[in-house]
């Protein structure tokens, strides 16, 4: 049931969404016709520059789930997530020191060309194999989730929604390659932005401001920041973020097709590392609005809870109802969100195509078939076709499959960990083997598989996750052709709570591993995979192997060499500068004869007058 529904203006600022991303796609598809090949259209030429690249970054793992989901984890579990933005930063710094520089300097257009350079062409085909299919499955998620959310709390057409935003991003993908993706994701981080401050704004104005929103927030135990407990099974901590969030945003940016294929198309390796770093404070600015937004849910609902009432049927629909009560009233707000959350979808799916095209035509075409350029570039459009064609397919599965369907987000993370283990081995392990990369990953998948899945069905205790109070005592419902919501007053929190259900059930001996936070799948993956690498490549001979400078990391490659030489550097001239004594005949030249540099001791002279 919806608060209230969709206007005319709504749909026009939609839509207008969907236009404004299409016309990039056929301004790039005029501008570069007479430059087709491959490398214009899946890398943009290697010209671009670092700003346009970092917002790119920052909106394309910024989805719609992102939009929806980031508040409402807030509402539930409080503001503890916000330590995503220690992770983050570790992630751009690994980022930029380890695997940037191999990428850049091999000017390859797939991450997965290294493996076969590195180990052999098996493992290339096994990381190729392994992104097609987590890609496609997340693509189709992101695509259906919000359209599904929306749909039911907006009355907005479910798979009109979904056919429109998946056929728009297959053709502008199509048409423009990489630069149209890159221009409409700056477009689509702006609209992104705009419709969270839309949210945020006519909240603070309806709460009477900032602090009041802290300060219930405060007193609902929402800002629970100095959780420090070191127990892993415990959701989210300090700890589990910090530590979890690195390696999962390492294993997207690091390794992930559709982050490395951004950077590597910048026009320098400065750039490439400017743009990292601009692109963190992008996602420092979306972390910050999404926890506050989740906050201003908090701060509205905290004595009439909609979800606990029935009135939604899952968390991720608080959002679109927020802004149908707040901004209702207000013709084209409410289009401004929608259109903000599409823009997530759209970023994100657009993304996904042109790196699959991507590693489609460098990993699986070009190696076994010898083409012209001109033909290259028309199947790396016709990959990005297929490509939209099966996401918006994998949509329509995810809605026949449903809950399923919620655990492939967390495998998203948990096929990341190996890989990244994989590259790490290449990269920093100058001694690992083929032998030894292959066994890891054959190991570490299924570990960090069998523990994800383990967890859907024995899911952590309520003890472990913490799912804060929420209440409905000061709920005024009216059960007409809309909700007429009012606070009456405002009931102590331990009063009409509601909790988890607590189970006793039988469980296997292993549930508490199970149980383990779902941000540490990615660690567990990614130290199985480089343990059991290591170990065989030991005993496979990698002792003796010699391995090509190019393709390890040196002390050369990282900027924190020069930066600390820089530094070296100055610090050993200053102290020549203050060192007057010495060398100074070699500074200053001999003294000349003719004069005499002796302090003269006048009283003792025996100058006659």
């Amino acid at each position: 049931m919806a608060v209230t529904s969709f206007a005319l203006a709504d749909y026009v600022v939609f839509a207008l969404m969907l236009v404004v991303s299409a016309a990039v796609g056929i301004y790039y598809a005029w501008v570069d016709r007479s430059r087709r090949n491959p490398g214009n259209f899946l890398t943009g030429g290697r010209k671009l520059t670092a700003l346009p690249v970092s917002l790119s970054l920052t909106a394309s793992f910024m989805s719609a789930i992102t939009v929806l989901s980031f508040p409402a984890e807030v509402y539930q579990y409080g503001a503890n997530i916000g330590f995503y933005g220690l992770s983050y930063l570790m992630a751009m710094l690994i980022t930029s020191e380890v695997f940037l520089p191999i990428f850049y300097k091999l000017e390859i257009t797939s991450t997965f060309e290294y493996l076969e350079l590195r180990f052999n062409r098996a493992t290339r085909l096994l990381g190729t194999l392994l992104f097609i299919v987590q890609t496609i499955l997340y693509s189709g998620i992101v695509i259906y989730v919000p359209a599904l959310a929306l749909n039911q709390v907006t009355g907005m057409n479910l798979w009109g929604a979904v056919i429109s935003t998946g056929v728009v991003c297959t053709f502008y993908c199509t048409l423009g390659g990489l630069k149209a993706v890159v221009w409409t994701d700056v477009f689509q981080l702006g609209v992104m932005i705009a419709g969270f401050l839309s949210v945020i704004i006519a909240s603070v104005i309806l709460q009477g401001g900032v602090i009041n929103i802290f300060s219930d927030s405060q007193h609902g135990g929402r800002i629970n920041f100095w959780d420090f407990d070191t127990n892993p099974l415990r959701r989210h901590t300090f700890w589990t973020v910090a530590i979890g969030g690195t390696f999962l945003w390492t294993s997207i940016y690091g390794t992930n097709q559709s982050q490395v294929q951004r950077y590597i198309s910048c026009k320098s390796i400065a750039h490439a590392r400017l743009s990292l770093f601009i692109n963190l404070l992008g996602l420092w600015l979306i972390l910050l609005c999404a926890v506050f937004a989740g906050m201003c849910l908090y701060s509205i609902y905290k004595s009439c809870d909609p979800w606990t009432s029935g009135l939604l049927s899952a968390l991720d629909q608080l959002m679109p109802y927020l802004v149908m009560d707040v901004l209702g009233d207000y013709p084209g707000l409410p289009g401004l969100f929608v259109a903000a959350a599409f823009s997530g979808s759209l970023s994100t799916v657009s993304s996904s195509i042109n790196a699959l095209a991507a590693v489609t035509v460098e990993d699986l075409i070009k190696p076994y078939a010898s083409m012209s350029e001109r033909q290259l570039a028309w199947i790396s459009k016709g990959t990005s076709l297929l490509y939209g064609v099966l996401c918006i397919g994998m949509a329509g599965l995810a809605s026949l499959l449903g809950p399923i369907f919620q655990a492939v987000i967390s495998i998203f993370g948990v096929i990341g960990g190996p890989l990244l283990g994989l590259f790490t081995l290449g990269i920093l392990c100058p001694f690992a083997t083929s032998k030894g990369a292959l066994s890891g990953v054959v190991l570490g998948l299924p570990v960090s598989l069998w523990v994800a899945i383990g967890a859907q069905i024995y899911p952590p205790p309520p003890e472990m996750s913490r799912p804060l109070s929420l209440t409905t005592e000061g709920c005024n419902i009216t059960m007409t052709d809309s909700f007429s919501w009012t606070s009456t007053h405002v009931p102590t929190l331990q009063s009409s709570t509601t909790t988890a259900p607590v189970l006793i059930n039988s469980k296997p001996a292993l549930a508490d591993w199970y149980s383990v936070s779902y941000l540490y799948f990615s660690p567990i993956g990614t130290i199985i995979t480089i343990s059991v690498g290591l170990i065989v490549s030991v005993l496979t001979g990698g002792r003796k192997l010699n391995v090509e400078s190019r393709l390890r990391l040196t002390k050369e490659d990282t900027s924190l060499y020069y930066l600390f030489k820089l530094i070296k550097d100055r610090a050993m001239r200053r102290k020549r500068k203050l060192d007057l004594k010495k060398d100074r005949k070699k500074t200053f030249g001999n003294p000349n004869p003719a004069f005499c540099d002796v302090e003269l001791d006048l009283p003792q002279s025996s100058i006659s007058t």
